[in-house]
């Protein structure tokens, strides 16, 4: 087998591609023995919004085999395709015994009721399918309010963490940093993800301590180092070192492609999916 990286870069090349041949070799990875692989498939898969991709994430979704995290991305990508064919499958799933696949599925459900009484929102400064809007207000403290009280329903919480990611102030990064205290671990991994994308440093000592926290979900810890990989201060780097030998093999992996990537950004290369100069199909 090929080393990860180089199927993470194969991958990200397939999905800038796009089209039913890319959604074909994408689809043929989901027999793989890394969870963070297969769970990055399904992502890519609902980033593309291609319908001709619903098959495939249905099948995983229901698959009892498959590890919760890839199962939840399945979901997830089903809501951001978001068709309401799906509804029902989505329905059925949000009784899920697993926790993190029922959340998800009930997010998924809410986004799709949402876009048929919506226009899908543009502007979006991340280009990325949400699993939920973002919310109209813009007073931090609000949002701070709403982001923190769990008897809120999960989906207008969610529209508060993309509210305050889209904000981008220290004082939006703070209050999001609170999150990653919440009861829900796929909320709390969905703050990992967003600091990510917002790449601030005010979040950097957050997301160490959350990574390193042994009995914290490897889903969220997992979104943390990825997101220290993306914020690629020295600090970052330091910590992704020390966990590459981490017990939980989806953390000890984010790590190991986190560094990658920054390697490659370090040496100025092109661009991170360069698999379509490098590598075939066959890598993935």
């Amino acid at each position: 087998a090929k080393p990860l990286r180089e199927r993470f870069r194969a991958l990200f090349t397939l999905r800038n591609v796009g089209g039913p041949e890319a959604i074909d070799w994408i689809s043929r990875g989901f027999g793989d023995g890394s969870a963070l692989l297969k769970h990055e498939l399904a992502y890519c898969l609902g980033q593309l919004q291609d319908p001709r991709a619903l098959p495939v994430l249905s099948h995983v979704l229901q698959d009892p085999g498959q590890e919760p995290m890839v199962r939840h991305e399945a979901g997830e990508a089903l809501g951001a395709i978001g068709k309401p064919e799906v509804l029902e499958l989505l329905q059925q799933y949000s009784h899920d015994p697993v926790v993190e696949v029922a959340e998800t599925c009930q997010l998924a459900v809410k986004r799709i009721e949402w876009l048929q009484n919506n226009k899908e929102q543009t502007g979006n400064p991340y280009h990325s399918v949400d699993p939920a809007p973002p919310a109209q207000e813009k007073d931090i403290k609000k949002l701070r309010d709403i982001l923190l009280d769990e008897s809120v329903p999960l989906f207008d919480r969610y529209r508060a963490i993309f509210a305050l990611r889209n904000i981008g102030s220290e004082e939006a990064v703070l209050a999001l940093g609170e999150g990653l205290q919440c009861g829900s671990a796929l909320f709390r991994h969905e703050i990992g993800y967003v600091f990510g994308q917002m790449q601030h440093e005010a979040s950097v000592p957050q997301l160490i301590k959350a990574l390193k926290k042994l009995d914290e979900s490897p889903m969220v810890r997992h979104e943390c180092a990825e997101a220290l990989g993306s914020i690629a201060k020295e600090p970052c780097i330091q910590v992704l070192k020390e966990y590459l030998q981490d017990g939980e093999r989806v953390v000890k992996e984010s790590c190991e492609v986190a560094l990658d990537m920054l390697e490659y950004e370090n040496n100025q290369e092109f661009q991170y999916a360069d698999g379509l100069v490098k590598w075939n199909k066959n890598n993935l």
